[in-house]
C-alpha cells in the first residue's frame, strides 16, 4: 500500500470513528442479520486458546467476543483513531490480558510465519490490494489454521447506484469484491468456501423501524437461501462470507 493511500485510508476512517459518519448505513446493516449471525458462529468455533488475527477494529470488531470466549486476540488497523478506542475498550470490559491492538498495514504484516490458528475481519479486504493481503494472510496463519472475512459485494447494479449516490461513505480506494477476486481466493489457499447473502432481503431496508420487521426479514432470508442455490444469482448477493483454510506454500498457480 502505498504511502499516499495508507493517508488516505487512516485520514478516512479516523473520521468515520471519531464522528461516525457512516451512522446512516445501520438502516442496511439492519437485514445483514443472517451473515452476521454466520459470520459470528465462524469465528467462535473451537477459539479458546487460540491465537487470532483481526483484521480492522472498529465499531464490527469482534476481537471482544473473541476475548470473552479465551481468545488471545491481536487486532490492527490503520487507523490510530481506532486504535486508541478500542484498547480503551477492552481495558472498560477487563479484556486487555487477552487483547491488544496495534497499528499496522494489513499488507505488510509485523508477525512470523505460521502466528495465527484464525485470521479475520469484515469489510475490510475490499480496502486492499488482494494479492498483498492474501499473500500475508497466508503467510502468517497456521497450516491447519482458518481465515475468515465478511465482504461486500459488486456486481448487484441497485448497490452499486447507492454506492454512486454516497460517495462521501466510502475511500477513493476501495472496490467491493467481484467475481475476478473471489477467483483469487484459489490462488492463495487450497480450500475456499463462500456463502452469499442478502438480495430479498434489502427489501425489507424500508421497514427495518416497523413492528413485524423481523418476521418479514427472516421470509426474505428464507427467499434468499433458495435463490442463491441457483450459481447465476451468487453475484447478485451484497454480502459474501469467505472461509479459507490450507494455505498454499507455493502461490504462483
Amino acid at each position: 500500500m502505498s504511502e499516499a493511500r495508507l493517508q488516505r485510508e487512516a485520514q478516512f476512517h479516523n473520521k468515520a470513528f471519531s464522528e461516525k459518519t457512516r451512522a446512516t448505513v445501520g438502516k442496511f446493516y439492519a437485514v445483514a442479520r443472517a451473515s452476521k449471525q454466520l459470520y459470528h458462529e465462524l469465528l467462535l468455533q473451537n477459539c479458546a486458546a487460540k491465537r487470532v488475527l483481526e483484521y480492522g477494529c472498529g465499531a464490527g470488531s469482534r476481537a471482544y467476543d473473541l476475548g470473552r470466549a479465551k481468545a488471545a486476540v491481536t487486532g490492527i488497523d490503520i487507523a490510530d483513531g481506532a486504535i486508541a478506542m478500542a484498547k480503551e475498550k477492552a481495558a472498560a470490559e477487563g479484556l486487555s490480558d487477552l487483547i491488544s491492538f496495534e497499528v499496522m498495514n494489513a499488507e505488510a504484516l509485523n508477525f512470523a510465519k505460521e502466528s495465527f490458528d484464525l485470521v479475520c475481519g469484515s469489510g475490510i479486504l475490499h480496502h486492499l490490494d488482494l494479492k498483498k493481503a492474501l499473500s500475508e494472510i497466508g503467510r502468517v496463519v497456521k497450516p491447519d489454521g482458518r481465515v475468515v472475512f465478511y465482504e461486500p459485494l459488486g456486481h448487484n447494479a441497485f448497490i452499486n447506484l447507492y454506492r454512486r449516490l454516497t460517495p462521501n461513505l466510502r475511500t477513493p480506494d476501495e472496490h467491493p469484491l467481484r467475481r475476478e477476486d473471489l477467483k483469487l481466493l484459489y490462488r492463495f489457499f487450497d480450500q475456499v468456501e463462500l456463502r452469499y447473502f442478502h438480495f430479498f432481503s434489502l427489501f425489507a431496508v424500508p421497514l427495518h423501524a416497523f413492528p413485524g420487521f423481523a418476521a418479514v426479514l427472516g421470509t426474505l432470508d428464507a427467499l434468499d437461501r433458495l435463490l442463491f442455490r441457483v450459481p447465476f444469482f451468487k453475484k447478485q448477493a451484497w454480502v459474501v462470507v469467505i472461509q479459507l483454510s490450507r494455505p498454499k506454500l507455493d502461490q504462483s498457480s
